[in-house]
């Protein structure tokens, strides 16, 4: 069982000055999901070498059990330094795809053409596509097979707009990730602010915000098992 997890590069937020990147939750809780479940995890990012985190991610208040543990993985650490190259990553190689969130991925990996064609074909192979958070960003150019937009007609969700208001981001991000999925024409739900919610849709698996990070990686290592 080979998981590709795949990090954004991006670590400026917007015009403010401040750093951004990928939310050490979003990584860690699905990190440890798949290595608990004997799983080969190959890490990648669009420009590869240690991926950007957000600052505030690694906060004592945004703390888990599996941040923690990360926290003291000198071996973890040392393979999120190393991330892959996405355009050196064959889609072949990989039973499915996770993609961390984080405000990175809406500047990068939404407009990254191997990631585009990356998800495209293990979508359509029927591979697990699985994003969390922002992470869902990834699917804004992404085709089905026939040409209209992958999420068209798909139940998926990501980080809300109530959400993104709460931490006063959505007059910087470049766009709000609810509004552009339903623009798709995506069948788009959410729950609560911060509360779990996940949703699986054939082999598209989507999370709204970091507490989903664990239902969302447990949905792909169901997928995978079928």
């Amino acid at each position: 069982m080979k998981i590709l997890l795949i990090l954004t590069s991006h670590n400026q937020l917007g015009s403010t000055g401040q750093k951004t990147g990928f939310w050490l939750e979003e990584f860690a809780t699905p990190f440890y999901v798949f290595k608990d479940a004997n799983a080969d995890v190959t890490l990648a990012s669009p420009d590869g070498g240690q991926p950007p985190l957000d600052p505030k991610s690694n906060e004592p208040d945004f703390q888990t059990e599996a941040t923690e543990r990360f926290n003291g993985d000198s071996d973890a650490q040392a393979a999120l330094a190393t991330t892959l190259k996405l355009s050196d990553i064959s889609p072949d190689d990989y039973d499915a795809v996770f993609y961390a969130g984080g405000h990175g991925p809406l500047w990068d990996l939404a407009e990254d053409r191997n990631s585009i064609a990356l998800i495209e074909t293990m979508y359509a192979s029927g591979k697990p596509v699985a994003a969390v958070c922002h992470a869902p960003a990834v699917l804004r150019h992404t085709k089905s097979p026939d040409g209209t937009p992958l999420v068209k007609g798909k139940s998926v969700t990501g980080f809300s707009n109530t959400e993104e208001d709460a931490v006063q981001l959505s007059k910087v991000v470049p766009f709000l990730l609810e509004d552009e999925l339903k623009a798709k024409g995506a069948n788009y739900s959410k729950a609560a602010d911060w509360h779990p919610y996940a949703i699986t849709d054939g082999n598209l698996i989507t999370g709204q915000n970091p507490a989903s990070s664990d239902p969302v990686a447990k949905a792909v290592l169901e997928r995978i098992k079928r």
